[in-house]
């Protein structure tokens, strides 16, 4: 099962932990409506505190986010992605480095990744990369972005076992989704015990904060498309690096 797309952004239906499992592959659409980004004068860099630096600095928001960057950083940028968008894992492939190394590392920019969830796997990897330490988060979003037809292949492969697990109870249902997909297995060879992932994954409580936060920031925001890209509370038009970069730029990071 291939989940490109010609489409760039990957459409937001509100999902519930109760919802039907069928699995939604994304239809896709534009969701930018250009806001309007700030801009201003080129901004000095900010010096990380000393034996420390702005790329190895995580911070988990009050919205439940992970930034990676000075939490104080003047520009502040935030992704709401899914998991399993195509378009958001082609900006984790092509912005995340140069975003990093030329932006976040001068303490100007702060990069915060926030979920949009669309479909139950979308929501057990995000719970997934939130098992272990903070640090981790964005780095296992990123690798699993890069998965992401290996996942649904496996689905397609165990498609009777992944039916299966809308009859079982919330704490159980995505722990087999996730066997289904082949997820605890892929988490499993960087870092994350199986033991560590099913506990994780049995967490209904953490399970639908995840889901509800997703759906009460996509309603307050109208987000309806991930990628969608904030830049100081402004809504970016864009959700390619060759679009984001530019918008840094105009607002002062150099």
């Amino acid at each position: 099962m291939n989940i490109s797309s010609n489409s760039p952004t990957c459409r937001f239906a509100a999902f519930a932990m109760a919802a039907p499992l069928a699995l939604t592959l994304a239809a896709c659409s534009d969701s930018g409506s250009g806001d309007g980004p700030p801009a201003g004068e080129p901004i000095a860099a900010i010096e990380a505190p000393e034996g420390t630096s702005w790329t190895d600095t995580v911070t988990v928001t009050a919205e439940d986010g992970y930034l990676i960057g000075n939490p104080d950083a003047p520009l502040k940028l935030v992704e709401y992605a899914s998991h399993t968008c195509p378009a958001c894992a082609s900006f984790a492939t092509t912005a995340k480095q140069p975003l990093k190394e030329n932006y976040i590392s001068t303490g100007v920019v702060s990069f915060e990744q926030r979920n949009l969830v669309r479909d139950p796997i979308d929501l057990s990897i995000a719970a997934l990369v939130r098992c272990g330490p903070k640090e981790n988060m964005q780095p296992l979003s990123d690798q699993a972005w890069a998965s992401l037809n290996d996942f649904f292949g496996n689905v397609q492969t165990n498609s009777a076992q992944y039916e299966a697990s809308a009859e079982l109870p919330v704490e159980q249902r995505f722990i087999a989704i996730s066997e289904a997909a082949g997820l605890i297995d892929f988490f499993s060879a960087r870092g994350l015990s199986a033991d560590q992932a099913r506990s994780c994954l049995a967490d209904s409580a953490k399970m639908e904060t995840i889901s509800d936060n997703s759906a009460t920031q996509a309603d307050e925001l109208n987000v309806t498309g991930t990628p969608t890209f904030f830049l100081n509370g402004a809504r970016i038009d864009g959700i390619t690096w060759n679009e984001i970069e530019p918008a840094l730029q105009r607002a002062g990071a150099r």
